[in-house]
């Protein structure tokens, strides 16, 4: 037979036909080198008593590129977790946050109302200042004010 090359440069077009007709638009490169694999393995098998190479190669090819498909297909699908189910495990993985709250309260003790809020809005819902402040319907600066009253008395908390 003739080299490699030269069947490669013949048969390039039918590969790229057989990858069209299967709609691979994923892979393209990856599909073409599948499909010179199966070409060459076709001219290693191919008995010219049965027929003609072309109609061998192009169903050879063709069936090494599905099955080369449903292998993807598989791998992907073992590798992806479903959305629904990725969910489900998700949100029961939610951790126990009740003692980090308790934690949090016990730092609100000395606190005024408005110094509470910012400490809960802050760090339990993370919440910005200016969130805090369209939430209160106060100014920015009011919420400023609770966040260096807060910051001082739980300094002064922590250092006795």
């Amino acid at each position: 037979m003739e080299s490699f090359e030269q069947l490669e440069e013949q048969y390039k077009t039918m590969i790229h036909k057989i990858i069209h007709s299967l709609n691979l638009y994923r892979n393209k490169e990856e599909f073409y080198q599948h499909g010179l694999i199966a070409l060459w393995e076709a001219t290693q098998r191919f008995n010219p008593e049965k027929g003609s190479f072309l109609n061998y190669a192009y169903a050879f090819i063709r069936g090494r590129l599905l099955v080369e498909l449903s292998k993807m297909a598989q791998a992907e699908e073992r590798l992806v977790c479903q959305e629904e189910e990725f969910w489900e495990t998700v949100h029961n993985k939610q951790p126990d946050r009740t003692l980090e709250r308790e934690i949090l309260l016990s730092y609100c003790e000395m606190l005024t109302p408005n110094q509470q809020k910012w400490l809960l809005y802050t760090f339990w819902d993370g919440l910005s200042i200016k969130e805090i402040a369209e939430l209160e319907k106060v100014t920015v600066s009011a919420v400023k004010q609770w966040r260096t009253g807060a910051r001082k008395k739980i300094k002064v908390t922590i250092m006795n």
